[in-house]
């Protein structure tokens, strides 16, 4: 898709998905950060000032973005056709004539192993081509995935691939401080970039649960077990991806560098340790 935007220079920021995690710790990111006005943009208003829409016809978007000068946009997780999802927002951004829009891929998304991460390298595709000024966000696996073993709320966890597999976690908040930092400063700074957002260390499932200081029971389990005991409720299409995920993660582990998340954190990223100490223990 190729639109041609007229840019508004709104002054707003928005961020699409705010309901989330991501779109949450982006929200209070941000809202620490600026005093800039932002915008939750949702599938479900929930509280005073949520804007909400529809993603899967855009109906309602141009509304929510006009007036604004960037806005954040995550998908829902897993979803079954992102791209299609993502040339409807970038139609009502040109609408709405939006300057910015971050975009939260992952890192290695071009990676035809694992389907929903081809869907992200499609949209980032789309993004080049779409006229809009743009910034790309490629974070590794959240450490917060494992938000109970962190506070010490379980001592048993079931994994589908190889526990002893390296991952680079990346702090939710240093994802969403970095989101911040892009959105409020905007395209002068930012556009055209690609930034991979990896944590400092290379750190297991296992390794990560020797950290939290307890002892944590381990269980590597086959994806067919892990589905039934966890994903009997999921779609069709989710569990397919899913699947296909800790297949390439049993395999390979899913690791992202460092440098740039400490740059534009101007510090060094959270260590596991660091969200253990911060967390209180259940």
């Amino acid at each position: 898709m190729s639109t041609t935007a007229t840019f508004s220079r709104g002054t707003d920021l928005a961020v699409i998905g705010a309901a989330g995690k991501t779109g949450t710790a982006v929200i209070a990111a941000l809202e620490t950060a600026d005093t800039t006005p932002v915008r939750r943009v949702v599938h479900t208003a929930r509280q005073a000032g949520d804007r909400a829409v529809d993603l899967e016809t855009g109906a309602g978007l141009v509304d929510a973005l006009s007036g604004c000068r960037g806005v954040y946009f995550i998908a829902p997780n897993m979803h079954p056709d992102e791209p299609a999802l993502f040339e409807r927002f970038l139609a009502a951004v040109a609408e709405a004539g939006v300057d910015h829009v971050v975009y939260h891929s992952v890192a290695w998304p071009y990676t035809p192993a694992m389907p929903h991460h081809i869907d992200k390298a499609r949209c980032e595709d789309i993004l080049h081509a779409s006229g809009v000024q743009w910034t790309v966000l490629q974070p590794c696996a959240y450490t917060e995935n494992f938000a109970s073993v962190l506070d010490g709320s379980v001592d048993a966890l079931d994994v589908p691939y190889d526990p002893d597999a390296p991952f680079s976690f990346v702090a939710l908040s240093d994802v969403a401080t970095v989101a911040a930092r892009v959105l409020v400063e905007g395209t002068d700074i930012h556009h055209g970039a690609t930034y991979e957002l990896g944590g400092p260390d290379s750190v297991s499932v296992r390794q990560l649960c020797a950290v939290a200081g307890r002892s944590v029971e381990i269980e590597q389990v086959s994806v067919p077990v892990w589905m039934e005991r966890h994903g009997r409720d999921l779609p069709a299409d989710t569990r397919e991806r899913l699947a296909a995920m800790f297949d390439f993660y049993d395999d390979h582990g899913f690791v992202a560098g460092s440098a740039v998340t400490a740059a534009l954190l101007g510090r060094a990223p959270a260590r596991v340790a660091d969200l253990v100490s911060s967390m209180p223990r259940r």
